[in-house]
């Protein structure tokens, strides 16, 4: 396949503070993106002005209104979208400089794959930050390598995915606005029409995760609401792939059998239940320490103790959300702005 032309797209609310080192991570590629479309959806603050320095370079949009949700500010700036292919990033996010090289040339190997989902790491930050890094490097490593050997890649993350600019213009993927992970929505509609997903470890960003607990809740709400309105939307998917199956199956028996299992030894045996919870904060510090050498940062294991509890609270999230959007059906579609810090 020859090159294919390239577009960047950038959903902007009220991101003054990385809005500008997002831009100029775009901007500093090895292979330069041909646009780089940035939605201002409604910023009340500064970021046009920070936008502003860039003149021609990119091409800015902005929303009647503040939309509410990524999704809708995407389906708005995809209609300046003209290239092969666009990539979806935030705007919290760096692109390494050879982000768009190492896209492209997943799409020049494989003319035919549909999407390409890049690698995440999160800038370093404090104990919350580091956490959430060492859930990419496990879950990225080893998860999603396997993911990638079954064919089926269970999400491609919103910060880092590349997708055929057609699929979108000829309504292939639709956007629909009815869960709150429409990267996650975007990936089973690609896996219910069978379209192939590549996972290239070399595309790689950096995204700023959350830095307090009130917003690392807020996020991770968004996330498990998402897996369960999205798991609920799609469930045909589990009958069509057996891949799927077993994917989706241990997940979500897993998140749901760990909180069960964890308060029914509390009840039942306190003994039984603190060795558990030895034999878990050991299996921490152990995963702590790949991810310390996997990515050179040695205080990565320095979180491990605090990783025990700060999964204890995932689990009863996930719990949570399990039985408002399955259980109780109350649908939650409101998105929670992130506060972001300056890159």
């Amino acid at each position: 396949m020859k090159s294919p032309t390239i577009s960047i797209l950038i959903p902007a609310h009220n991101e003054e503070r990385s809005i500008a080192s997002c831009v100029l991570s775009c901007l500093m590629q090895t292979r330069p993106p041909d646009k780089i479309v940035v939605v201002n959806d409604g910023s009340t603050d500064s970021t046009l002005d920070e936008l502003k320095q860039f003149g021609d370079r990119i091409t800015v949009v902005s929303t009647p209104a503040a939309t509410g949700s990524k999704s809708r500010a995407q389906q708005f700036g995809l209609q300046f979208i003209t290239t092969d292919v666009v990539i979806a990033t935030d705007a919290d996010t760096l692109l390494h400089p050879e982000f768009i090289e190492h896209i492209e040339c997943s799409f020049i190997a494989d003319p035919n794959i549909a999407a390409v989902a890049g690698y995440v790491m999160s800038l370093p930050c404090n104990y919350l930050a580091g956490i959430r890094e060492v859930d990419y490097v496990i879950g990225q490593d080893f998860y999603k390598l396997a993911q990638a050997h079954m064919n089926y890649i269970y999400v491609i993350a919103g910060c880092a995915g590349a997708f055929q600019t057609k699929l979108f213009k000829d309504g292939t993927i639709t956007f629909d606005h009815d869960t709150l992970t429409e990267d996650l929505d975007f990936t089973y509609k690609l896996h219910e029409l069978g379209l192939p997903i590549h996972f290239n470890t070399n595309a790689i960003c950096y995204t700023q995760d959350p830095h307090t607990l009130h917003s690392y809740t807020n996020q991770l709400r968004r996330w498990y609401a998402g897996g369960w309105q999205n798991l609920i939307k799609h469930a045909p998917i589990v009958f069509k792939r057996p891949s799927a199956a077993i994917h989706l199956s241990l997940g979500y028996i897993e998140g749901l059998l760990f909180p069960i299992t964890l308060v029914t030894l509390l009840v039942v045996n306190v003994v039984l239940f603190l060795q558990l919870l030895g034999v878990y904060t050991l299996m921490n510090v152990l995963l702590s320490t790949y991810a310390a050498v996997r990515r050179r940062r040695p205080a990565l294991v320095l979180y491990s103790p605090l990783m025990t509890p700060i999964k204890l609270w995932h689990a009863y999230l996930f719990m949570e959300q399990f039985v408002i959007e399955v259980v109780l059906k109350q649908r939650n579609l409101v998105w929670f702005q992130p506060e972001r810090r300056t890159l």
